[in-house]
């Protein structure tokens, strides 16, 4: 099922819900209702079909008991992204079981001349959906590549999480910025005099 990983946004999107959380510099930016109405107007593949057809009629209603939901799935997402390379049993225990709390159903679509499947939750609370969509794009990509695409960054000071979606599957660092701060932090360990 290669469908989730020829959709990197959907799997972006599992990231960056999971990134809203930055443990090391004690940042959130997932505590309040406008804070996830802002998250999911970033990211429309995370709502349900349903919210993203009335978008532009007037505003979605989020309470915080949706924040809570989205909140705790996001606990999961980030447990699957920080697990799934050391304990690729853990991790998938983990997305079947937020997959089965989601109620979440794989269709078959069609359009353009193309088939594909797409995972959705039958109900259309948003934490639901959110976890239907990216708890089987990482699914996905575990089946399709590997659980050691799913990883954390290597960067001291950094604990983002990221998918590794390139072809030689050699992702360390979450963005280019850390990767270039662990390049100058060897180089000048190799350059001070002992």
């Amino acid at each position: 099922m290669q469908d989730a990983y020829h959709s990197p946004w959907v799997v972006q999107t599992a990231v960056d819900l999971a990134n809203t959380l930055r443990p090391i510099k004690g940042e959130d930016t997932l505590e309040t209702v406008e804070q996830l109405r802002d998250f999911l107007d970033d990211h429309p593949a995370a709502e349900p079909p349903s919210s993203v057809a009335n978008q532009g009629t007037g505003p979605r209603h989020l309470t915080r008991a949706d924040l809570a939901e989205v909140r705790a799935l996001r606990e999961t997402v980030r447990e699957v992204l920080e697990r799934a390379n050391a304990d690729a049993a853990e991790a998938a225990a983990l997305i079947n079981d937020g997959l089965r709390r989601s109620r979440a159903t794989p269709v078959l679509r069609h359009e353009d001349d193309r088939w594909w499947t797409e995972v959705t939750s039958d109900t259309d609370r948003c934490s639901a959906h959110l976890a239907a969509t990216t708890l089987s794009a990482l699914a996905s990509v575990i089946a399709t590549l590997g659980p050691a695409r799913l990883g954390v960054c290597a960067g001291p000071t950094c604990r983002a999480t990221f998918v590794d979606l390139s072809r030689n599957g050699s992702k360390q660092y979450c963005t280019r910025t850390c990767a270039h701060r662990a390049s100058v932090a060897a180089y000048r360990s190799r350059r001070s005099p002992r």
